[in-house]
């Protein structure tokens, strides 16, 4: 959603802060806000001018007309507003259809003015600009506005003057205030463009000699433009309409959204209805709360929601958790209905959203039962077979009746059977696997006839197999040139020779279009180049058919144009912070006829730039907030028709004679299957997107169709909000619409709800009763379109009106041509378990594939929840299991007391000399590092293997010294230069006072004890060094701490896991020594002559 309300005082704080005006604004920032909660000697004290003057309250909670409805309290002192708060405070209110409760009220300085002071202003947006009305009477009685006021439109990249004010708005407003005035209207309209505002009312604005006062506001901001305007607006808070509460539920919900790339919105209509939904797509959501109301279940609809744009498992479990956390808290005497629903997907894979909702339902399988909650589930899309088996598994295993159906059941059919207006059948029919596109129908395994060559990164010059004269694409052959300073724009956008250039990394899309092209027996790949700015120009590897072949990626627009003159068309993965900006450069080619942009959230005071720059240039837009659109057997825009198995069974490799256009994306997809069911199939399918001012209109699409003769019929899928339908009933009255017309608008249900509610496009919203989906279907179907009763029923409208033409000889089918067959991806075939192979490696210890990062089986937050610290992670990553807090806390003190020895020690020295030689960091550490061995640091592991095995095999200390002494062998983890007997080693003191305080038992360290005491008595230096305490500590940890077995600690220490704690310790001493040497600046290090002893061979000095 784009265009959210704000509060007044929001509003007004934007206001008071940001206009720039002459006019002298007065009682700035002088509001206070009352709640339940108020402490209302402290308000006072915050605001002492509450007890000076006198004020005014009102309810800030978006209710409209609160001066009719007697919701404004004027000229009372302090003590009157606290009764006149009192009495309204948390009571139930009914404004409209809407009941509420009263809870945040308003409280400012009560200004004194007479009526003939009284304005009134307004700016809202709208696709060709921004009017600003202005009437030279405001107040409560203003009446029909729209009728009374002036009106003037400030075109897109206009500016708004004083003159301009002057001349078209102020006819009525008296000669000494027009100055004043001029100067707030324009400083008011800056700060609307400025801060992305799409309307802004003052109602009265009062002018006193005294200056300007903005008594009474509404407003609402473009919410995509944070991004643009956080430093300014801050954090915003935007209320829910009154008559709905706002729910921690819908807040989470809103978070998820706004960390995650996919869609997620929730909407809680009856916390207490009986119907849930839990809907995929912003489109399809509409349509299944249009059939829930149109069959009676308005009452009982829960919620309003939807899931889109590929979330993943970890996503959509949070988002199903949600839902049936929600409706399993009251129970309800019919039971509960749980609609899991769905058009056809493009390119999100339901299996894997649907384990998120398996794994959702297995966790509240017992209060589902409990609730007695039925679950229907439709669905279509990459994978879906796989999701709706796991899905009728979950239902067997669990108990909860769960009733699954495909792309063969209607969209909303499954709202009947939940509502029990139709029967459930038995076994619903089977679809064909996704694998089926494997096998061609026509058992022929071979590639088509055209000759395809290996690469395509180059442009090639026309042979004698093209035609001797070839339109431009994009631009039929019969259209004379245009005589106009305004270029017009294309009736055919795509062609089977059509290219296009990809803007970002977007694999995955490229090779679906690719596919496409080979099923339609295209000659070339219908995609020349790749840009991302954020690599180097290179060549990215992709299938066309059976081969490999090599797309071009360039890192500038302006190399890809060059090179490539044949593209006129854009296709912009860009994100929504840099679609704007790489869709203006493109505009600059004049090669470019048509872009499709597909991000969603887009500003749309940007949106309105591009298509004024659109317009200027001839160049047709589809999107923002699009997956596209598609010409079977030419051209098909990235993930649209989702895919090979979707666009072999909806027959989209050939051209049928039905032209769509849509909002929705995956609505788009749902056409695609109902016209290939009930027609010849889609000829051209569009859909604009769902944004409030798309590039282009359903008119723009409408009147190409009429003039395509391909094209034998039209259909439309109309929504709330906006006014393009109607043109579509001009159209048709005038005769400029001549072709068969099907249209049907979703978002009837808008006017079933007792609040406002805002669908998941930005642009499914009316702003006024001709806005309204009825308003729309009724003018439609008075203007002689074919208008189906429910979107239930537009199948079969589509059906009778073709059938008509087929009787009528319009349209003669044509007989079907099995397409080639297109090999499925490695990746893909292993997603649908088709096939198997070894993994190269394997993994125990950690797993970054899902929401969160879990380290042996412990997820991250639990981590830190449990503070497990540094030696509690080691554990995990080193042992695969949670150690005891001891022992977490005894490989700490071990990493803190090995972290550093000076810098004389043989590592360090490395070290050292590395980073005076200019070396990095890494090459230094890695340099301290390989000095790690027997004689220097790695006597850990030698250690404990050496004392374990003398003192398993049941050696005495002094036993086992003769027999070190007779092998001549070192006993390792003793000795030390320095440290003695005498002057111990305070590092070991302190572990082994640790170790005595906290183990459960310590054999092998009083068994190297006792040998430290036999070697010490023959010279005082040969101790217990801190190494062999390591060693020998260690192992009494892994043997006695109670969660290793016998083998398990003894192969630990065979594998060389104690010298990874002086390693890791260590690393921490030479990382400083290196940051210490370039923080000294120290050059480049010399050995000096007199610490070298220089001798000749002693062959020589005999």
């Amino acid at each position: 959603m784009s265009a959210k309300a704000i509060s007044e005082q929001t509003g007004k704080e934007l206001l008071y802060k940001y206009i720039c005006t002459s006019a002298a604004v007065q009682n700035r920032f002088h509001y206070a806000n009352v709640t339940a909660s108020t402490d209302w000697d402290r308000l006072i004290q915050d605001y002492p001018w509450l007890q000076t003057q006198r004020l005014v309250v009102k309810p800030d909670q978006l209710i409209k007309r609160r001066g009719k409805l007697g919701l404004i309290g004027v000229n009372l002192g302090l003590q009157e507003v606290r009764e006149w708060v009192k009495a309204r405070m948390l009571k139930e209110t009914t404004v409209g259809k809407a009941k509420g409760i009263l809870k945040n009220f308003l409280i400012e300085p009560f200004v004194a003015h007479t009526q003939k002071e009284e304005f009134y202003v307004c700016i809202y947006a709208a696709r060709e600009g921004d009017y600003v009305l202005f009437h030279h009477e405001g107040g409560v009685d203003i009446g029909d506005v729209d009728s009374k006021a002036l009106k003037f439109l400030v075109g897109v990249d206009e500016k708004l003057t004083e003159a301009d004010v002057k001349q078209h708005l102020f006819a009525h407003v008296p000669e000494e205030k027009k100055e004043v005035l001029a100067s707030f209207v324009v400083g008011l309209f800056n700060l609307y463009e400025d801060l992305y505002f799409t309307y802004l009312e003052i109602n009265p604005l009062v002018v006193t000699k005294n200056g300007v006062y903005v008594l009474d506001m509404a407003a609402k901001i473009d919410a995509t433009a944070d991004y643009i305007c956080k430093a300014k607006w801050g954090d915003l808070e935007f209320p829910p309409p009154f008559g709905r509460e706002a729910y921690p539920e819908e807040a989470y919900i809103a978070d998820l959204d706004a960390k995650s790339g996919a869609s997620l919105k929730l909407t809680i209509l009856n916390p207490r209805g009986r119907i849930w939904t839990m809907v995929a797509g912003g489109g399809a959501s509409v349509v299944y709360s249009d059939t829930i109301c149109d069959l009676g279940g308005v009452n009982e609809l829960a919620n309003y929601g939807e899931y889109s744009g590929a979330p993943s498992e970890q996503q959509t479990y949070d988002y199903a958790k949600t839902i049936l956390s929600l409706m399993t808290r009251e129970k309800h005497n019919d039971g509960k209905v749980l609609i899991i629903g769905g058009s056809i997907a493009n390119f999100t894979n339901v299996a894997a959203t649907f384990k998120g909702i398996v794994r959702a339902i297995k966790d509240y399988q017992t209060p589902l039962k409990e609730h007695e909650v039925t679950i229907f589930v439709r669905r279509g899309g990459p994978n879906y077979q796989e999701g709706l088996r796991v899905m009728g598994e979950v239902g067997k295993t669990t108990g909860i009746p769960i009733h699954v159906f495909g792309t063969e059941t209607h969209m909303t059919a499954i709202v009947g059977m939940a509502l029990g207006h139709r029967p459930i059948p038995n076994q619903p029919p089977t679809a064909a696997h996704t694998a089926n596109f494997l096998l061609n129908a026509s058992g022929s395994v071979s590639t088509p006839a055209t000759s395809r060559t290996a690469s395509f990164s180059e442009t090639k010059a026309n042979n004698d197999s093209t035609p001797a004269k070839k339109a431009k694409h994009g631009i039929p052959a019969e259209l004379p040139k245009a005589t106009t300073s305004i270029p017009a724009k294309a009736t055919t956008l795509f062609s089977n020779h059509t290219k296009s250039i990809v803007w970002g990394m977007q694999t995955r899309a490229v090779q679906g279009m690719l596919d496409f092209d080979y099923i339609c027996s295209r000659d070339e790949p219908s995609v020349a180049a790749m840009v991302y700015p954020f690599t180097g120009d290179h060549k990215q590897k992709f299938y066309w058919g059976h081969k490999e072949i090599l797309i071009p990626v360039y890192k500038s627009m302006s190399d890809a144009m060059k090179k490539h003159p044949e593209v006129d068309v854009l296709i912009n993965f860009a994100s929504l912070r840099s679609a704007y900006d790489s869709s203006m450069e493109t505009m600059q080619f004049p090669q470019i006829h048509t872009i499709a942009i597909i991000a969603e959230g887009i500003p749309e005071a940007l949106t309105r730039k591009l298509i004024k720059t659109a317009d200027e240039k001839g160049v047709t837009v589809i999107g923002p907030a699009t997956v596209g659109g598609i010409k079977p057997g030419c051209f098909k825009i990235g993930n649209t028709g989702g895919m090979l198995d979707n666009i072999l069974a909806s027959k989209l490799y050939r051209p049928g004679s039905v032209a769509y256009v849509s909002r929705s994306g995956g609505m788009s997809n749902e056409l695609n299957n109902i016209i290939s069911r009930t027609t010849d199939g889609v000829f051209e399918g569009v859909a604009i997107g769902g944004d409030r001012y798309p590039g282009s209109t359903f008119m723009d699409h409408v009147l190409r169709y009429q003039d395509t003769p391909g094209v034998k019929m039209i259909v439309v899928l109309g929504e709330i909000g906006g006014c393009e339908e109607y043109k579509i009933c001009q159209g048709v009255k005038e005769g400029r619409i001549t072709k068969p017309v099907v249209c049907w608008c979703i978002g009837t249900c808008a006017t079933m709800f007792s609040s406002e509610v805002q669908f998941g496009h930005a642009g499914a919203c009316a702003n006024q009763a001709s806005e309204t989906a009825v308003a729309k279907n009724q003018a439609l179907r008075e203007a002689g379109i074919y208008v189906p009763r429910s979107f239930d029923e537009l199948g079969d409208v589509i059906k009778s009106v073709y059938d008509e033409l087929v009787t009528n000889g319009v349209i003669v089918p044509a007989e079907e041509v099995p397409p080639p067959t297109v090999p499925m991806d490695y990746s893909w075939a292993r997603e649908l378990g088709l096939i198997r192979k070894p993994a190269s490696f394997m993994t125990s210890i950690c797993d970054e594939r899902g929401q969160e990062l879990i380290y042996a089986g412990m997820p991250i937050t639990e981590v830190f929840k449990e503070e497990i610290g540094i030696g509690g992670v080691l554990g995990l990553l080193w042992f695969q299991r949670r150690l005891p807090k001891y022992a977490c806390q005894f490989i700490e003190m071990c990493l803190m007391v090995t972290a550093d020895h000076g810098p004389a020690v043989s590592g360090a020295h490395n070290t050292i000399v590395c980073a005076r030689a200019g070396k990095d960091l890494i090459s230094s550490l890695t340099s301290g590092l390989l000095t790690i061995g027997d004689r220097f640091g790695g006597a850990l592991d030698a250690a404990a293997k050496q004392f374990s095995k003398a003192f398993d095999s049941g050696l005495i200390p002094m036993e086992f010294v003769n027999k070190m002494k007779k092998e001549g062998k070192l006993i390792m983890g003793i000795g030390h230069r320095v440290k003695s007997i005498n002057n111990p080693d305070m590092r070991v003191q302190i572990l082994k006072d640790f170790v005595k305080q906290n183990f459960p038992a310590t054999p092998l360290l009083d068994y190297a004890l006792d040998v430290e005491k036999i070697t010490t008595s023959k010279k005082p230096n040969l101790i217990l060094n801190v190494d062999g305490f390591i060693g020998v500590a260690f192992v009494d940890l892994l043997r006695t701490c109670g969660g290793f077995t016998r083998e398990e600690a003894d192969e630990y220490v065979d594998i060389g896991a104690l010298n990874g704690i002086f390693v890791l310790g260590r690393s921490m001493g030479f990382i400083g020594h290196y940051l210490d040497q370039k923080r000294l600046k120290q050059g480049l290090y010399r050995h000096p002559w007199d610490d070298i002893s220089y001798v000749l061979p002693e062959h020589m000095t005999m």
